[in-house]
This record gives structure tokens, sequence and C-alpha cells, in this order.
């Protein structure tokens, strides 16, 4: 069994960036950071205070809201959890009955991504840190 992997950030797809951005800087006190093209559009939420881009509380994470795009394999709400090596945590997900939803892109200055598929069909996502 591998050691407990912790859940890191969060995601959820948006329709329309300004207005998500809006909703969550008005509702709930969020600051927003619009990424331009190159980093496929994204929009960082820091849903507390950090440093140096980090959380600066223990057990608080800050998230993001990518576009919705109908080829993209997952389009819900995504909790994203750390691993150490992200092809040895791909295949004990499909060994535990998951599906991995295609292969690992490169996040710039980020680390290695892929999204899944639990055994229940909830999606998730996982990331090894760049080192």
């Amino acid at each position: 069994m591998p050691k407990p992997c912790p859940v890191v950030h969060f995601e959820m797809p948006y329709r329309d960036a300004a207005r998500a951005a809006k909703f969550y800087e008005d509702a709930f006190g969020w600051q927003t950071q619009k990424m331009g093209p190159d980093m496929g559009d994204y929009v960082l939420l820091e849903t507390t205070e950090t440093k140096d881009s980090r959380p600066t509380k223990a057990g608080e994470i800050n998230g993001g809201l990518f576009p919705h795009k109908e080829d993209y394999p997952s389009q819900t709400p995504l909790v994203v959890i750390s691993v150490e090596d992200i092809d040895a945590a791909m295949e004990r997900v499909t060994q535990a009955g998951g599906r991995v939803l295609g292969e690992p892109a490169e996040v710039p200055g980020v680390g290695r991504y892929v999204a899944f598929q639990d055994c229940e069909g909830n999606g998730a996502a996982m990331l090894q840190p760049q080192t």
C-alpha cells in the first residue's frame, strides 16, 4: 500500500471566466488570477492567505478554474491529489478499478498532471509536483 497522498488543490470548469472569477471573488472573497492562453486560460483561485503561491495555514488549499471544453477528459469539479510518481500512481488507480483519462500533461512550473475516474465514476486528478 502506498503512503497517504494528500489533496493539494481543487479545480472546476467554467463557461465564462470573468463571470466565474467574479462570483468567487464576490461570494467568498477569493483572489483570482487569470492566466493566458499559454497556460490554457486557467484562472488561479487563492482561497486563503498565501506566501510564494502556497497556503500559509496547514490544511488549507487553493484551486483553479479551467475552460469547459467538450473534448476535455473531465468536465466536473476535481480534487487534485499529490503523488510522488505519477506513472506508478496511474498503475495503482487502474489496478484498484479506476480509469485514467488520457496521458499526463506537463504544467509549466508545476509538474505532471492527469485526470482519472475512481471505481464509482467520480472525477479526480493526480499531480506529480515538479522537483
